[in-house]
């Protein structure tokens, strides 16, 4: 089992959380642990760098959106940059490509004016 690697840094008001390995069924708590803490802020602005992902199941994306609607729900935002392979194959398959737009670079996605 491959598992799920989570690193956090701050790019000025914005939590970047980069995800290597493998998201599904048994990996997805360590994902719900560690944006608990940005998830609670007052108005969450979260970027998620996907590119180190090899692998994503529907547990892994429902995981996705759940904290895209929570971060919503508190006036903020979730956003994917390096979205490539079986995520980018699964948000495609789902039609969910609108839900999480690509953004070309992580600097493009932490600048949050064009919060949609």
């Amino acid at each position: 089992m491959a598992r799920l690697v989570i690193d956090m840094e701050r790019y000025g008001d914005v939590d970047v959380v980069r995800l290597t390995g493998e998201l599904d069924m048994s990996s997805k708590h360590l994902l719900t642990d560690a944006l608990a803490g940005p998830l609670a802020s007052e108005r969450p602005r979260i970027v998620l760098d996907t590119a180190g992902l090899r692998f994503c199941d529907s547990s892994g994306l429902w995981q996705l959106i759940d904290s895209q609607r929570r971060a919503e729900s508190r006036g903020g935002g979730l956003r994917l940059v390096g979205v490539r392979g079986v995520l980018a194959r699964l948000l495609t398959i789902t039609q969910l490509v609108d839900q999480f737009p690509p953004y070309s670079s992580l600097e493009d996605a932490c600048h949050w004016s064009s919060l949609r």
